[in-house]
C-alpha cells in the first residue's frame, strides 16, 4: 500500500499521545478506587464487570481514530490486470470478385459488416489497421486505437481490379512493421528451408495477427502461400475469413460475365502454414468465432487504485462501534 500525501501520516503521533492520555485516565481511576477500597468501599460484583468491558468501547475508537488518519493521508492500492494488447491488421480483398452477391447483400458490404463488428468487439489495447488489395496493396489506415479513424477506412473500401492475396498479406505485414518492406521474389522461390534461414528477414512480431477478408481467388504473384510463410516466420499469424459461397455465382466486369466462387483450399492453406485459422463467413454466428481466436499477447498491468472511500467507511464504522457500545453499557459515549 502506498499513499497519495504520505506526509499527512505524521498525524499519526496523535495515536501514542491518546493512548498516554487514556492510561493516564485509568491510573487515576485505579488510584481513586484503591483510595476507596481503603475507606472500606470495595468494588461490587457489578463494578468488577463494568471494569472488564470498560476498555472494548475505547478501542474501538482508537482504531477508528487510527484508520481515519490513515484515510487523510489517501491510501492507494495496486491491482494486477491482465489485459490483451498487440496489433491486428483488417486485410480486405476490393477485387471485382467482390461485387458477387452470393453472400447477401455482397461480399463486399459483408466483409464489411464482419470487419466493422469484429473491430467494436476489441480492447482499446489493441491497435487495428486496414489494409486494401487488389492488383497490389495499400495502408488505407496505419494501426490505431482509434475506433472512429478504423471503420471509417473501412467505410471507403470500393472494388476494382484483380486479386493478389500474396500483396495483400505482405502489405499488411508491412503494416504490422510501421515501415515499407521488400522482398525480391527470386529469394522466395528457394521455399521454406531458405526462408528459415534468414534469406528474407523482416523482423519478428509475436503479438501481431492478419484478419484475411477474401474470396481467396488469386489471381496475381507473388505466391500467397509463399508469403504467408513469411508471415509465419515473422510470428504472425493470419486468420482468413471466406467471403461467398463455394457454389459461387456470374457477374458482370466490364460488360463480361465472370464466373466466381469461394476458394476455401487457398485460404485453408494459408491459415495452415501460418499457424491460423480459417473461418467461413456463413452467417454472424460463424463470424463470432473471429472475435475469441484471434491469439494475442496478454500483459499484466499494474494500476493504482486510491481506497480513501474505504478507509473511511471503516473508520466512521470502527467509531460507531464504539459509541453504540459506550451507550449500552455505560449510558454515554465515551
Amino acid at each position: 500500500m502506498s499513499f497519495v500525501s504520505p506526509a499527512l501520516l505524521g498525524l499519526l503521533v496523535l495515536v501514542p499521545v491518546l493512548v498516554g492520555v487514556y492510561t493516564g485516565a485509568m491510573r487515576r481511576r485505579a488510584t481513586r478506587a484503591s483510595q476507596l477500597a481503603a475507606q472500606g468501599f470495595g468494588p461490587t460484583a457489578a463494578t468488577l464487570r463494568v471494569r472488564k468491558r470498560r476498555h472494548v468501547p475505547y478501542a474501538f475508537f482508537l482504531m477508528g481514530i487510527t484508520m481515519l488518519l490513515l484515510a487523510i493521508a489517501r491510501p492507494q492500492t495496486s491491482r494486477s490486470i491482465p489485459r490483451r494488447e498487440g496489433t491486428v491488421i483488417l486485410a480486405f480483398d476490393v477485387s471485382n470478385s467482390m461485387r458477387a452477391t452470393d453472400l447477401k447483400p455482397t461480399r463486399m458490404a459483408a466483409a464489411k459488416e464482419a470487419a466493422r463488428t469484429f473491430v467494436e468487439k476489441q480492447p482499446v489495447s489493441i491497435k487495428i489497421g486496414v489494409v486494401a488489395f487488389s492488383n497490389g496493396g495499400v495502408v488505407t489506415q496505419r494501426p490505431t486505437n482509434d475506433k472512429r479513424a478504423i471503420l471509417a477506412a473501412i467505410n471507403r473500401l470500393t472494388p476494382q481490379g484483380a486479386t493478389s492475396l500474396g500483396q495483400g498479406i505482405f502489405t499488411a505485414i508491412s503494416a504490422i512493421a510501421g515501415k515499407p518492406l521488400a522482398i525480391d521474389p527470386a529469394k522466395l522461390a528457394g521455399g521454406i528451408d531458405d526462408l528459415e534461414k534468414g534469406a528474407v528477414d523482416i523482423g519478428y512480431f509475436g503479438s501481431a495477427a492478419v484478419v484475411l477478408l477474401s474470396d481467396g481467388e488469386n489471381t496475381s504473384n507473388p505466391p500467397p502461400v509463399d508469403i504467408a510463410k513469411l508471415a509465419s516466420l515473422a510470428g504472425v499469424k493470419i486468420y482468413p475469413i471466406g467471403i461467398g459461397s463455394t457454389a459461387g455465382t456470374v457477374l458482370q466486369v466490364d460488360g463480361f460475365s465472370v464466373a466466381t466462387k469461394l476458394d476455401e483450399g487457398m485460404l485453408s492453406e494459408i491459415a495452415k502454414v501460418s499457424n491460423g485459422t480459417y473461418f467461413h463467413a456463413e452467417d454472424e454466428a460463424s463470424l463470432a468465432k473471429v472475435y475469441r481466436s484471434v491469439d494475442l499477447k496478454w500483459r499484466t498491468e499494474k494500476k493504482r487504485t486510491e481506497v480513501t472511500g474505504i478507509a473511511t467507511a471503516i473508520s466512521l464504522a470502527l467509531l460507531s462501534m464504539g459509541a453504540a457500545l459506550s451507550l449500552i453499557w455505560f449510558g454515554r459515549m465515551v
